[in-house]
């Protein structure tokens, strides 16, 4: 044990394995406390200037005390608190503004009398509507687009100018005058939350820290140099209609930039998960715990995102600059009722509240920012393309993906050059013994071979790779296969088994083909496998950034950069062997060196040396009895024995007055690790130190942050109905990129860690295949829905979810109304890539009528839930109706046609300057209603198809009207009086402890009649 500690840094099995171990086990703690531990929030609970914390907390548990969705009664009571709320925040500061109560808190007129020196305005918006459209999903057969839908809403935001000061005293907003050139800028969250979740995260967080932030800007000596507008918008949940609603206020002209706050999980840390460009970037420098990664951004520009935020509503309708930050997991409490105070904490307020303060005060007093212009959807010319990162949740990496573009050119080009620039001169120097059979040797007697059998090691780690990464990938089908979703609550055994697997497999793979064919250059070679697969991914990534603006691959970037590193350094030991000519003579014995040479460089004849059986056989023994004893051992008896002799002759004999200064030599001993080349002796026994730090530090950082993040981002999506093999694969790729590392040193490794890793994979492989996939805490979520026709008074419960493992119909089975029942089961209408159960449900209450007499039974009241009337034009020759809507109890109602309607407008709606921003240009097949006031009736007019048609009868030309069938639906959304919906109580009491209710549309309860004209 002594000898073999001899060197600590040696490259020999135990440094190598246990340096390689700590330095990756470091790495993983670090990178899993930085990604699942908050930062605690400070013990002083009023941090910033105004700031407490604890008023944050308690503001926050009376937000998600109960459901507060648009459509519900409870919304109307958020929206009057936070007015409440704002007033006092103001008052506290001084600033309280002098205006009618009663007009703040329900007059439409949001103008009327605001003090032209208040350095803060409030605006209780109840006069702004927007309708607007999205396009239907593409048509495969036709490579065109469905029909869309339509919008129509009424805004209910709130919205405070926080004078800044470079505004001036200008009340600008007033008859229509244009704000200040310097412009603003926006913070935004939407105080609504669904109607299945409590809204803590989603966006109660978000909400609590405007509230903090309007104190913080508005107490003394804390103006800004430029305005703040805060929005609090409400309908975000519903297509971003809050949104959408502020683009119509006078306000939404004056911001530049902005910062929006959003929810999708539960707690955790809030991630900055996407930016309009550099500049605006680096206002997010500054904040103490940053948590970002530009390759979120990529994937909502890709579409590979499916959900949006009201960021979409800024950047494309308002042209605006800035940042999206949010809550990412974990998804299985996004949207039900395990997104309250209890699953959150004052942590995660902490994270959120002074990021966001830290950003607003660099975007407020920084350089300003021009908005993007409307023609310039690549931010050309008022911001370039961002790359971002944190690193271990500390600091924040900010740059320009030009700049990173030219890095990436620079490597493509520069590496390779320098490689082939310094194997040149090993080439020059005769010390390239990269890929060298044998060296020719010229003497008197003719020209000699001598094998140097460079080629050893060569081919090690293309097998290694693929036999480790094929059996990373086939674990990756076989769970899929076996128990498609233990990813959904056990993430990390997934990790452990992928990791181990390949630990051990890449080990073994190794260790047999070092044991067959042992060679010294197989780190080398392993580096230069490692630099040409590099080299072609950076190519492609190169081109990806150049084209298609994608900045997410920029760890693979730096990745090469660490690989070109380590192969330079692997490369340049080479200048420690012998010339190849010096070692062919000395293991020549038809060579006879000068006496002049025997001190060179190259290997002393007085010198032993340890020499592999290949060796042996092609080299000839002079003089040495013990030699042919040797040739009889096999190949390991001879490997690193100080007792044994050379297992060469001696090529001359020694002058007796030299010999004294030769016995000096004598006692320096050749060492060649296990059989490999023997002029390998002389190679330095440390740099493989250096290569492993250059290979592992950084690329393992920046991959396993990124790898953490897809985790957490993808691990419970396919409850939502995507892919359930994409976690799977992406933390096969993850495995494979942080374990590469290790790659050229793992034939090093002693049979311990492997061993260990071997045990560790069968456990979690056995857990992955066994183990019941969901848990109280990593809860299976379905999607409820309620259908009434209030025609027929057929009542209908849909729960939409995953289509394999049964687990819906356990869902449905455990519910006593189902019992008795036939469940029809098939594809979902509610939710795309899920399937859906139906049964008839227990009678929902959302509408308050008279107890029905006895015998009578309820569905005689639906009829009067809603009504609504159609007329046509007498005389009018288009395809044209106008049609009256009135639903009780509720302020969202919709349309549904069979076929597209091509315009149509709302009474009182406000003009659009596009028309084209109401219809989609394939027309739309719905009409979605919104009301600020309850029971409402809506007044629509609508239009559909090309034209009249005409006929000829009797030489006279006659128009004819097309017809136009479809539906009227309202929508019931307040679940927060139990008895209200029954059949969604019964869900929430009788379903599993391991499942969760999410709502499938907008409204918990869809009642229609059907219409023909």
């Amino acid at each position: 044990m002594k000898t073999r500690l001899s060197n600590p840094i040696a490259f020999t099995p135990l440094p190598v394995t246990i340096i390689s171990s700590l330095v990756y086990v470091a790495l993983f703690a670090g990178l899993l406390v930085t990604h699942l531990i908050v930062p605690s929030a400070p013990s002083n609970r009023t941090p910033f200037s105004a700031v407490n914390l604890t008023e944050a907390w308690q503001d926050l548990q009376h937000i998600s005390g109960k459901f507060h969705p648009y459509n519900s009664r409870q919304n109307d009571e958020i929206r009057d608190w936070l007015l409440r709320r704002i007033d006092q925040i103001l008052a506290t500061n001084t600033r309280r503004l002098m205006f009618d109560r009663s007009k703040y808190l329900h007059d439409a007129q949001f103008r009327a009398s605001i003090a032209s020196q208040s350095p803060a305005v409030v605006f209780s918006d109840v006069t702004s509507n927007v309708t607007s459209s999205r396009e239907g999903k593409k048509d495969n057969a036709t490579a065109g687009r469905n029909p869309g839908l339509s919008v129509y809403f009424e805004g209910t935001n709130i919205i405070v100018y926080i004078r800044g000061s470079e505004d001036g005293d200008e009340d600008w907003w007033i008859n229509g005058r244009e704000p200040p050139e310097r412009g603003g800028v926006l913070v935004n969250a939407h105080y609504d939350s669904v109607s299945t979740g409590y809204g803590a995260t989603d966006d109660g967080v978000g909400v609590v820290t405007i509230l903090q932030m309007i104190k913080h800007f508005t107490a003394e000596g804390r103006k800004p140099k430029r305005g703040i507008v805060a929005l609090l918008n409400n309908g975000e949940e519903d297509y971003l209609n809050g949104a959408r609603a502020f683009s119509q206020h006078p306000m939404s002209k004056f911001p530049h930039t902005f910062l929006n706050l959003e929810g999708a999980g539960a707690g955790g840390r809030a991630a900055m998960f996407r930016s309009t460009d550099t500049e605006v970037t680096k206002a997010y420098m500054n904040i103490r715990y940053p948590f970002a990664s530009v390759l979120s951004g990529d994937a909502f520009k890709r579409g590979i995102v499916r959900s949006e935020t009201d960021y979409l509503v800024f950047t494309e309708d308002l042209g605006l600059r800035g940042l999206d930050v949010a809550f990412i997991g974990p998804r299985a409490r996004y949207h039900t009722d395990q997104d309250d105070t209890k699953h959150t904490s004052i942590d995660s307020i902490w994270h959120m509240l002074s990021a966001a303060i830290s950003t607003m005060d660099a975007l407020t007093s920084g350089s300003a920012l021009k908005k993007k212009a409307s023609n310039d959807n690549n931010n050309s010319s008022t911001g370039t393309d961002a790359v971002w990162f944190d690193l271990f949740g500390q600091t924040i990496a900010v740059f320009q993906l030009h700049t990173l573009f030219a890095v990436s050119v620079a490597l493509l080009v520069a590496a390779p050059v320098i490689l082939i620039l310094i194997s040149v001169i090993l080439s020059r120097v005769d010390k390239y013994y990269v890929l060298s059979r044998n060296k020719q040797l010229r003497h008197d007697h003719g020209t000699e071979s001598v094998s140097l059998h460079g080629w050893r090691g060569f081919f090690q780690l293309p097998i290694l790779l693929i036999l480790a990464s094929a059996g990373t990938v086939g674990l990756a089908f076989l769970v899929q296969r076996l128990n498609p979703y233990i990813v959904y609550s056990s993430p990390y055994a997934v990790w452990s088994m992928m990791l181990s697997a390949w630990v051990f497999i890449a080990w073994f793979a190794s260790c047999a083909a070092d044991f067959l064919r042992p060679s010294a250059l197989t780190r080398l070679y392993a580096l230069i496998w490692l630099f040409a697969i590099g080299w072609i991914v950076l190519v492609v990534i190169t081109i990806a950034e150049r084209r298609q603006k994608i900045a997410g691959s920029y760890f693979l970037v730096f990745d090469f950069a660490a690989i070109f590193l380590a192969t330079l350094v692997a490369l340049s030991e080479l200048f420690g062997l012998p010339r190849k000519r010096d070692y062919g003579e000395e293991v020549s014995p038809a060579v006879v060196p000068p006496a002049s040479s025997h001190r060179s460089q190259s290997i002393s004849s007085g010198q032993r040396l340890t020499q592999s059986s290949d060796e042996q056989h092609d080299t000839t023994h002079n003089g040495d009895p013990d030699a042919e004893e040797d040739d009889e051992a096999t190949e390991r008896t001879s490997l690193l024995r100080n007792d044994r002799p050379t297992t060469f002759a001696r090529y001359h004999q020694e002058d007796p007055e030299t010999n004294e200064e030769h016995a000096l030599d004598d006692k320096k001993e050749r060492k060649v690790y296990l059989g490999e080349q023997p002029w390998s002796w002389s190679l330095p026994t440390w740099p493989w130190l250096l290569e492993f730090l250059l290979l592992s530090i950084i690329p393992i950082i920046l991959i396993g942050q990124v790898a953490l993040y897809l985790t957490s981002a993808l691990y419970q999506t396919p409850a939502d109905g995507s892919s359930a093999f994409l976690p799977y694969v992406a933390i096969a790729i993850f495995t494979i990129l942080i374990l590469i590392p290790v790659s050229p040193f793992i034939h090093r490794y002693t049979y311990h860690i492997p061993v260990f890793l071997l045990l560790i994979f069968i456990g979690t492989l056995l857990y992955n295949i066994l183990a019941f996939p969901f848990s109280a805490n990593n809860r299976l979520k379905v999607y409820f829905q309620q259908h009434i026709d209030l025609d027929t008074g057929i009542n209908t419960v849909a729960l939409a979810g995953i289509k394999d493992g049964g687990y819906l119909h356990q869902i449905t089975s455990s519910l006593p109304s189902t019992a008795g029942q036939d469940i029809s089961c098939g594809e979902s209408k509610l939710r795309k890539d899920l399937m859906e159960c139906t049964w008839h449900g227990l009678p929902p209450h959302v509408v308050p009528t008279p107890p029905p007499l006895s015998g009578i039974p309820p569905h005689f009241g639906y009829t009067e839930w809603l009504s609504f009337n159609i007329s046509q034009p007498a005389n009018s020759t288009r395809n044209e109706a106008f049609i009256s809507i009135v639903g009780k109890n509720t302020r969202a109602c919709k349309l549904l046609f069979d076929t597209p309607i091509s315009d149509f407008s709302v009474q009182g709606a406000a003009p659009n300057a596009n028309p084209s921003e109401k219809v989609p240009k394939e027309g739309a097949k719905e009409i979605r209603l919104w009301s600020r006031t309850w029971e409402k009736p809506w007044h629509v007019r609508v239009r559909w198809g090309e034209g009249a048609s005409s006929t000829v009868r009797n030489g006279f030309s006659k128009q004819r009207r097309q017809g136009l069938n479809g539906r009227v639906v309202c929508l019931w959304s307040d679940a927060n009086e139990s008895g209200t919906i029954p059949a969604l109580d019964e869900v929430w009491r009788f379903m599993p402890e391991w499942a969760a209710v999410s709502k499938a549309g907008d409204g918990l309860v869809e009642g229609g009649k059907a219409f023909l004209i």
